[in-house]
């Protein structure tokens, strides 16, 4: 049984109701990878946290266990979930127990132990080495993460949105093995972009920014390909990149695979020439004050943290011409202080202008909230390149894992008598 919120996509996949959750023992696969103060390890925001809870609450008659990934390895974010819990905890109002493992003796133990209502979190999965990588689904259910978990659970539910693009063990491996339907995220999700791509009017413009550089290069790529972005505004980490290969930027990036990434950028550059707007002047960090320099003024000594006026005013005229505009990743180190400006500037102007908006990602979904504009924004998620890909039109590994599951389900699999 199904409500009609979610009549618009309920024959792509299974939802809550499909599962009949009461009294069973139910994995649940969130994203609440949480931006992460790199001084005090402490978590800044709870955005995605709060998301989480909206499934959660809806298994309130079911044995719980939480899961996510946290950060990158060597990254000041790679940390363990206890601070999670502890946040659950209080925007549930009910107590969610954390245990500092993911699949061995201690964690099934206590999965066995659950009574109805209760939920417990377990630790980090990329504390599991088999999490960092992607596998075909066969492969990814052959896993130790998935073999030793998979028999403690009747069912899974996949509310990852923003791993989407992903094909982790904990996102395409349990639907082999049991009966998976679509938390409440990714039904939300899915129905706002849905809609919004049905009323959606050219010209299309993408702001891109952060500074997950090689998630953006592929993503730029995929959003031109299915005409998706007639301009490109390039801020953060990628405008450098993409600054760095048309020779106007000298510094070197300090990304991982630095010179591949150039080069990608370079030829998207020389494939869609009319495509790319560059910043022309950055902001710097001298002497502890922000200072706005041209772009072909920056040594290679200099540590840029934003765009510059100029690059803003000229971006401000390109997205009020735009009839639709797409915005993912900040355009600088806006959480220090003084540079902040191109990231609260861009969405000022995206708030108040008459195309649709879409903002994406974690830190500028906070942003948001801090400059109180949020409800003037058509739609704000919390997926960064997941998002950006599903509207560039790929196939995503967690709704191929849906749907898989959504179709043996329904013909008698797992197990289970076929379903009209």
């Amino acid at each position: 049984m199904r409500n009609g919120s979610e009549s618009a996509i309920e024959n792509d996949f299974l939802t809550l109701e499909d599962l009949a959750p009461e009294g069973k023992t139910i994995l649940v696969r969130a994203d609440i990878n949480t931006p992460v103060d790199p001084k005090t390890g402490t978590l800044i925001e709870r955005m995605r946290i709060e998301e989480a809870a909206i499934t959660l609450r809806d298994l309130s008659k079911s044995k719980v266990v939480l899961c996510s990934h946290q950060g990158r390895v060597g990254r000041d974010d790679y940390i363990p979930l206890n601070q999670h819990a502890e946040a659950l905890t209080q925007t549930l109002g009910k107590k969610v127990e954390f245990v500092d493992d993911i699949y061995g003796p201690y964690a099934r133990k206590r999965i066995s132990e659950l009574q109805d209502g209760e939920i417990l979190l377990i630790d980090n999965l990329r504390f599991s080495a088999e999490e960092a990588n992607e596998y075909l689904p066969e492969a990814a259910a052959k896993t130790q993460i998935v073999q030793k978990l998979s028999p403690c659970f009747d069912s899974f539910v996949l509310d990852a949105f923003p791993t989407a693009h992903r094909a982790h063990p904990s996102v395409v491996g349990f639907p082999l093995l049991l009966p998976t339907a679509g938390g409440r995220l990714v039904v939300k999700e899915l129905k706002a972009v849905n809609r919004i791509q049905q009323v959606a009017k050219g010209p299309f413009t993408a702001v891109l920014g952060g500074s997950k550089v090689s998630d953006r290069i592929e993503a730029i790529g995929a959003l031109i390909e299915n005409k998706r972005a007639d301009k490109v505004l390039l801020t953060g980490v990628a405008a450098l990149a993409f600054l760095k290969g048309a020779g106007k930027l000298r510094a070197t990036l300090g990304i991982e695979k630095e010179e591949a990434v150039v080069d990608k950028a370079v030829k998207l550059m020389n494939t869609y020439p009319e495509v790319f707007e560059l910043p022309e002047d950055l902001a710097i960090d001298k002497d502890g004050e922000r200072y706005e320099i041209p772009v072909d003024s920056v040594s290679p000594t200099d540590k840029t943290y934003d765009i510059g006026g100029r690059t803003i005013s000229r971006y401000e005229k390109i997205i009020r011409s735009s009839g639709t505009v797409f915005m993912s990743g900040p355009a600088g180190a806006f959480e220090r202080e003084g540079f902040g400006v191109g990231t609260e500037e861009l969405l000022r102007i995206m708030a108040t202008s008459y195309g649709t908006t879409i903002v994406s990602g974690g830190h500028l979904s906070t942003a948001l909230k801090v400059y109180n504009i949020h409800s003037w924004i058509d739609h704000v998620s919390s997926a960064g390149g997941a998002l950006i890909l599903y509207l560039a039109g790929r196939k995503l590994p967690l709704i191929e894992s849906l749907s898989y599951s959504a179709k043996r389900y329904r013909a008698g699999g797992y197990g289970m008598p076929a379903k009209n």
